[in-house]
């Protein structure tokens, strides 16, 4: 064994050992500086499900994302499963760190386990590197990597708080739209990158539906307006992969799980209640007003009618209490204003809404009555006798608002899944349409997909449901029905082969007279 490795492993360099350079290790060294590339493909080696420890032989995919990694600071990959996307980035990590020097590098994923799993990766390369490419090694262990040329390789779980307070020049973010609560742990993140003024950011990942900070982030970089440099990695980039392995992989499985495995399809689940085609083209705009948690998107016009849809929470930092304000007096439908809080009291609550009802045209209000519901409903209408909210019935006791039954919400989000569908209403905020993504079917109903929310996408439903009632048509003078339905009755009516005629002997009774019989196609 020799004595020039780290704690007995013999693979591994030792941090205070000198190594003696030859010519031809120096114009290798010389090489593998100037080109990851060239490191990964000669010197880096990975573990084949068949064929054991081989070379990293680099797709052409592969050696484009190197190019992009050294030319740009913030990346972001979209790739089909098993297409080596990870693999990849590992190789460029340890070339990084060996050879920038005084790098500290963070290893981010979804759970610690498979932050670690990365990392083991990165032992494996280590450990099958020459003597004279390593920097000497002063930490190995689980969680991190250390090198004598002041580098380092740490492994954490995507938390808020995982890598808070550190100094990193590189961090890598494996998986990231199957990361809960990604938005939060984003935030918190990206101060420490844009700290410094070389840092780099690099996300990998397949598509996990639609709203995510993942998507967000991927649609920016393609669109341009972020900062982020888009990778794509489509199933037919992966040698090997040809019609006939789609044809078995489907077949094996399903359409659906191939499109959300192997198509880079940000589909989602494919149960939203609002479809992919319309989620993707919604635009979120920049609200004009933004305090207290109240976005404004359009100032209240004279003359405009206005309608304010609530949803109440018990205040508690769980579920959030809502209200969307909406525009009814235009074709189509404008949200101008919302309200989106988890920490605000159902005593407070009816002050809130009635500053915001009054401000537009003391607009009709419609709250959701159920549970704590009830509390903001007395409040409004009788504590500050505002008189225009909606009265589900003048002879029950309790009827202020709406009561959020099976069959209120079943018609409320089969209208406004229709309205959504024929570009009725505009929709511009962005929280809202996050909701409205990871809106998904739920045994028979719909309701928020896991660690998401749905409140906001519930003053939506009551809308929907409201547009039915006629308190709607009334206050309106707009008839639901004949806008939602008078393009594809006229669309059917056009599609109807006419009833054709052909002739028949003379002895028919055919009113057309002799001759002639009716045929219907």
């Amino acid at each position: 064994m020799r004595e020039t490795n780290y704690l007995g492993n013999p693979n591994v360099r030792g941090a205070d050992v000198e190594h003696p350079w030859t010519k031809a290790e120096l114009i290798e060294y010389k090489k593998c500086l100037d080109d990851p590339k060239y490191f990964a493909k000669k010197y880096c080696k990975v573990i084949h499900l068949d064929k054991g420890l081989i070379p990293f032989d680099l797709y052409p995919y592969q050696e484009g994302m190197f190019d992009s990694f050294t030319a740009n600071r913030f990346n972001i990959v979209l790739a089909c499963r098993q297409s080596g996307k990870s693999i990849a980035v590992v190789a460029y990590l340890l070339w990084f760190a060996i050879f920038k020097g005084e790098q500290v590098i963070g290893v981010l994923a979804n759970k610690n386990a498979i932050a670690r799993e990365m990392l083991s990766r990165i032992t494996l390369m280590l450990e099958n590197l020459p003597f004279f490419l390593q920097p000497g090694c002063t930490a190995l262990n689980k969680g991190s990597i250390g090198f004598s040329n002041n580098s380092r390789i740490v492994a954490a779980a995507t938390s808020s708080s995982s890598i808070r307070g550190m100094s990193l020049n590189l961090v890598y973010l494996d998986e990231f739209a199957f990361v809960d609560n990604a938005t939060e742990f984003y935030t918190s993140t990206y101060p420490v990158i844009s700290s410094g003024k070389t840092s780099k950011i690099i996300i990998t990942s397949t598509a996990n539906g639609i709203g995510n900070m993942y998507h967000k982030l991927y649609e920016g970089a393609v669109q341009g307006t972020n900062e982020f440099h888009s990778t794509r990695v489509d199933w037919w980039d992966v040698p090997g992969r040809d019609e006939e392995w789609k044809k078995m992989t489907v077949e094996n499985t399903s359409q659906l799980q191939f499109d959300q495995e192997f198509g880079n399809s940000f589909h989602g689940t494919g149960n939203t209640l609002i479809s992919a085609d319309v989620l993707l083209a919604m635009r979120a705009t920049e609200p004009l007003e933004y305090m207290h948690n109240v976005k404004i998107f359009d100032h209240p016009e004279e003359g405009h009618v206005y309608q304010m849809f609530v949803d109440v929470a018990r205040g508690r930092g769980q579920d959030y209490s809502t209200f969307t304000i909406i525009d009814v007096s235009v074709n189509p439908f404008v949200q101008v204003c919302t309200y989106r809080d988890n920490m605000i009291s159902p005593l407070l609550f009816p002050d809130l809404i009635y500053k915001y009802a009054m401000h537009y045209n003391e607009c009709y209000v419609v709250v959701e009555s159920n549970d704590a519901g009830q509390v903001v409903c007395n409040g409004l209408y009788y504590d500050l006798e505002y008189e225009n909210v909606f009265v589900e019935s003048m002879i029950k006791a309790n009827a202020i608002g709406v009561t959020m039954t099976s069959k209120v919400k079943r018609i409320g989000c089969s209208n406004i899944r229709d309205i959504m569908t024929q570009g009725k209403m505009l929709i511009k905020d962005e929280e809202t349409i996050r909701e409205m993504s990871t809106f998904v079917a739920k045994g028979s109903s719909y309701a928020a997909d896991h660690n998401s929310y749905d409140d906001l996408m519930m003053n939506l439903v009551m809308f929907g449901w409201f547009t039915s009632t006629p308190f709607f048509a009334e206050s309106t003078d707009v008839n639901m029905k004949h806008m939602l339905y008078e393009q594809k009755v006229k669309q059917m009516e056009d599609e109807i082969i006419p009833v054709g005629v052909m002739p028949q002997s003379e002895e028919s009774n055919h009113p057309f007279g002799a001759g002639w019989e009716t045929y219907k196609f």
